[in-house]
């Protein structure tokens, strides 16, 4: 089983930290360090579930009182991971869903939910860079998929109280297909 992890904190030398602390407690691949918005880090890292979880344990364990969030999702589609690095490859974008969340944890478990639920594809998980800590996912698919995917996403459990607003369109001009990949 494949999982995703991640560490948010308030302070980006403590999340420096956290990172390599992460990195050297087992055997799993960094997914992402960065900074985010406002003055905070996330790592994230993936590979099996008991590294995973190991992983992350010793990344909370070293931000004392920093800790914004931490995630384990277990079973994550990899597409999930794709779309927080930003290469996820779309050659068809039918109807588009917009999903804005207050927290970057919130924002990945909502893509998770999403794919999971039904037969779309994600373009993409912004997290949190340049939008006052708010992070955001664009998904694809039909009509249909994506509106059960993005209702997924709002009813998903772990993202309770952290969902801000979300949105089908059915068919998106062009222009804002271009500017989403």
């Amino acid at each position: 089983m494949y999982a995703l992890g991640m560490v948010e904190v308030l302070s980006i030398p403590m999340g420096v930290l956290a990172g390599d602390a992460m990195l050297k407690a087992a055997q799993v691949s960094l997914v992402t360090a960065q900074t985010v918005c406002a003055g905070k880090y996330i790592v994230a890292v993936s590979g099996d579930v008991a590294a995973v979880k190991a992983s992350v344990e010793a990344g909370v364990n070293v931000v004392e009182n920093t800790l914004v969030d931490s995630l384990l999702i277990p079973n994550v589609d990899k597409r999930v991971i794709s779309a927080i690095s930003g290469v996820s490859v779309i050659e068809n974008v039918q109807a588009v869903g917009v999903i804005e969340t207050f927290s970057l944890s919130a924002a990945v478990q909502a893509a998770d939910a999403a794919v999971k639920a039904a037969n779309v594809e994600l373009i993409e998980v912004r997290l949190g860079r340049g939008m006052g800590g708010k992070s955001f996912v664009v998904l694809t698919g039909e009509v249909a998929a994506v509106e059960a995917a993005v209702a997924a996403a709002e009813n998903c459990e772990e993202t309770e109280g952290m969902m801000a607003r979300s949105v089908v369109i059915p068919s998106p001009h062009m222009d804002i297909i271009n500017a989403l990949l």
